[in-house]
């Protein structure tokens, strides 16, 4: 019987067959290349592990907080779930393309699951040039001190988002330093009005080519308003026009009034994820 050639983990010296195959999709590999790019492959220096499959690397994936299969067919879904299912699972979602994903979780759910949450439809979507829509000019980078204001706003984004409440079971303080961290720079923005935050958004993986945008969020109070496609436009703006990069999000396919206010902005799909959250 002809034994499958397993996933290994990729070092340094494999750096250029990395970039050239993150660079066949840069969209796509946005979260994992923001990662690589500053660093390298050394899971000391990078939070995690990159895993390839085949000499010519047909098969990517990252394991950290997040487990995200790049590319690959069913031999590499396989290989990457045999050395996911080696060690204790310490992801809090598998993510990234439809196609890979699905597959990956096929191999993984009879351990893993069940699932908290599948959603298979995320139309992934992408803006080069400028928006369609006037940017609000009122939604503008938060500045440290705003912190205690803006705090609030991601929990709330967060909890509707994920079905989870960041702050309990002794999550508070990781994740106010991580909105700290994504203050200080500078890639978290809001309109304030009154002191509160009514519009909130975030960079939240950034490439040399690419900028991710999540978090979305506008006030209950002022939804329906606008306020969400000018908000968009104002953080897309800042990486098209101020960062000279590429504008991405994805947007979950169920949310019909998200995916026209990206329409509007002249965001296109050009793909789609799937997320499974644990």
């Amino acid at each position: 019987m002809l034994k499958l050639v397993g996933a290994r983990l990729l070092e340094d010296r494999d750096a250029a067959q990395v970039r050239a195959a993150l660079a066949r999709d840069p969209v796509a590999a946005c979260m994992v290349a923001s990662r690589v790019e500053p660093v390298g492959l050394r899971p000391s220096r990078l939070g995690g592990e990159v895993w390839g499959y085949g000499s010519r690397l047909d098969g990517l994936c990252f394991s950290g907080v997040n487990l995200i299969p790049l590319s690959g067919g069913p031999d590499a879904m396989r290989a990457f779930a045999d050395r996911v299912l080696r060690r204790r699972r310490v992801c809090s979602s598998l993510v990234g393309p439809a196609e890979q994903v699905l597959a990956l979780w096929d191999e993984l759910a009879a351990q893993w699951g069940p699932a908290r949450e599948v959603r298979e439809q995320q139309p992934l979507m992408v803006l080069s040039g400028q928006p369609a829509v006037r940017p609000d000019p009122l939604v503008r980078q938060v500045r440290p001190e705003e912190l205690d204001r803006y705090l609030p706003a991601a929990v709330a984004m967060f909890t509707e988002e994920v079905g989870v409440d960041p702050s309990r079971d002794g999550g508070a303080a990781g994740y106010r330093a991580r909105v700290a961290e994504l203050i200080a720079a500078g890639r978290a923005f809001a309109r304030f009005e009154n002191g509160e935050v009514v519009f909130k958004a975030e960079i939240g993986a950034m490439s040399q080519s690419v900028g991710q945008i999540q978090g979305v969020w506008v006030h209950p109070d002022k939804r329906s308003s606008g306020l969400g496609t000018m908000g968009t436009a104002a953080v897309a703006d800042h990486l098209v026009r101020g960062l000279g990069r590429a504008a991405s999000l994805y947007v979950n396919g169920f949310n019909i009034a998200a995916r026209v206010a990206y329409g509007k902005v002249g965001f296109q799909q050009t793909g789609t994820f799937s997320t499974v959250l644990f």
